[in-house]
């Protein structure tokens, strides 16, 4: 079975075709509980989330900040294997038709086996998987796999990352290319943002791939804001945020539901 990586093309497209930036959101799957995380990727979709990445929870999450990590390890407490990322997958895109990808570090494939992961991501109906620990020099093995199985490699460039090297990610690079501004902390929003259209800019000048960034975004103005240069706004602490602070899990889907509509909006706005 193929994987659906044109699902993603053609939803990065359309949005396109609407004059807006996608909106992708990211939720940790078996947070809170395995049900749990599949019931909220569907309620942001409900929102209007036009992708989910759903996020393979890792014990040394090196890239992701506290919010994440916090639920990460609620995930691993409660026993999330690779079996309950692939179901989450699975019932999610069954549920909605959308495009879902998976996130992970490189690790946890590694061990599990290549072909393996890719035969089972594309069996769940998966759209492809964000690496961002996966240097492009070895990634070979992966993005031939990946291919076979109809399965997006989404690669991660940075502001640090120079000219040569963004075009050496874009030309191996599917689906889309995720621009993180890992220079922002909280109260440089503004800097950050300069940074990453700059970022967008120089990505633009290497590949026709859609550039979408993740920046910490959390409400509509930031994602209509980050929406007037990129293609795609990735949205992840945020709605992670609204369900460790609800009192229980509904509460807590009602909340995602509500984010991602505010932010759907938002993208409208540009």
């Amino acid at each position: 079975m193929s994987g659906n990586i044109q699902l993603l093309s053609d939803t990065l497209a359309a949005a396109r075709a609407e004059d807006r930036a996608a909106l992708i959101a990211y939720l940790p799957a078996g947070f809170p509980t395995v049900d749990g995380g599949i019931a909220a990727v569907k309620a942001v979709f409900d929102g209007g989330a036009d992708v989910v990445e759903v996020g393979l929870p890792h014990s040394d999450p090196v890239l992701d900040g506290p919010v994440i990590q916090t639920a990460d390890d609620i995930a691993l407490r409660g026993g999330v294997k690779i079996a309950d990322v692939m179901r989450t997958v699975r019932e999610a895109h069954e549920a909605t038709g959308k495009p879902v990808l998976v996130m992970t570090y490189w690790n946890p494939i590694d061990r599990y086996g290549i072909e393996r992961f890719t035969t089972e991501l594309a069996e769940a109906g998966g759209a492809g998987c964000i690496l961002p620990d996966l240097p492009v020099e070895e990634s070979a093995v992966w993005r031939e796999h990946a291919e076979k199985h109809g399965l997006a490699t989404v690669f991660v460039v940075a502001p640090s990352s120079r000219d040569e090297r963004l075009a050496k990610i874009t030309a191996v690079g599917t689906g889309f290319v995720y621009a993180a501004s890992l220079m922002g902390v909280t109260g440089t929003r503004v800097s950050v943002g300069v940074e990453a259209q700059e970022l967008v800019g120089r990505t633009r000048a290497t590949t026709g791939l859609p550039v979408c960034v993740g920046l910490g975004v959390s409400n509509a103005e930031q994602a209509a804001e980050v929406a007037g240069f990129a293609d795609g706004v990735i949205v992840g602490s945020a709605f992670v945020k609204r369900m460790l602070e609800a009192p229980d899990e509904a509460a807590g889907l009602v909340a995602v539901r509500e984010l991602a509509s505010e932010l759907a909006a938002g993208v409208r706005k540009r």
